[in-house]
C-alpha cells in the first residue's frame, strides 16, 4: 500500500537588513495610536517591547527632558531608530572599534559625529556602532522606536572623558527586559 508523501519546502526567512529595520522604525513611529499608548514618566525613560520584523527586537521608548543612554554599543547587532515625537540627539563615533579584548581606547581626532533627529526622522547603523542618544534640551518628552537584529545579546556601556573611551559595564538581556 502506498502512502501519499507530503513535502513542504519552507523558504528560509531572511534576516532584516538595516534598511528593513529603519523602515519598520519609521512606520511604527508614525502609528499615532501606538505612540499615544506609551505611558510617560517625568523622572525616567519608559518603554514597551514590540515585535520587530524577521525576529528582530524592537522597543517604543519615552524620553523625559534631560535623559539619555550614555555611550554604548549593541553587542554586534545592527539596528535603526526613528523619532516619533520631540527630538533626539545622537552622538556617535565614525570609527570601527574592536568589540572584544580592550578596556580603554584613545580615540583619534575627527571621529565624533552628532545629529539631531526630529519627529519622523530616523537612522540605521551597523553592528560596530558606538553612540549615545539623548533628549534634546528644552524639547519636552521625546518618543522613539528602536529595532535590532539579531536581538541584543548584550550592551556594552562606556564612559568618555575627552578622547578616552572606557568599557564600564556589560549588560545582558535580563538586565533590561
Amino acid at each position: 500500500m502506498s502512502h501519499p508523501v507530503t513535502t513542504s519546502v519552507s523558504s528560509p526567512v531572511s534576516a532584516p537588513s538595516e534598511a528593513d529595520l529603519l523602515d519598520f522604525a519609521q512606520r511604527t513611529a508614525a502609528d499615532a495610536a501606538l505612540v499615544a499608548s506609551l505611558p510617560l514618566d517625568d523622572e525616567g525613560r519608559t518603554w514597551i517591547r514590540l515585535d520587530g520584523p524577521g525576529g528582530s527586537e524592537a522597543w517604543l521608548i519615552g524620553w523625559p527632558p534631560g535623559t539619555g543612554t550614555g555611550w554604548h554599543d549593541h553587542g554586534g547587532s545592527h539596528g535603526a531608530f526613528a523619532t516619533a515625537a520631540g527630538a533626539l540627539r545622537e552622538d556617535s563615533l565614525a570609527a570601527r572599534l574592536p568589540t572584544e579584548g580592550w578596556k580603554t581606547l584613545e580615540l583619534a581626532e575627527g571621529v565624533d559625529r552628532s545629529r539631531e533627529l526630529g519627529a519622523g526622522r530616523g537612522r540605521a547603523f551597523g553592528p560596530h556602532h558606538v553612540h549615545q542618544v539623548r533628549n534634546v534640551p528644552g524639547a519636552g518628552h521625546a518618543i522613539s522606536v528602536h529595532a535590532y537584529y539579531p536581538p541584543l545579546p548584550l550592551i556594552r556601556r562606556y564612559s568618555r572623558t575627552g578622547a578616552v573611551l572606557r568599557v564600564e559595564k556589560v549588560e545582558r538581556p535580563e538586565d533590561w527586559q
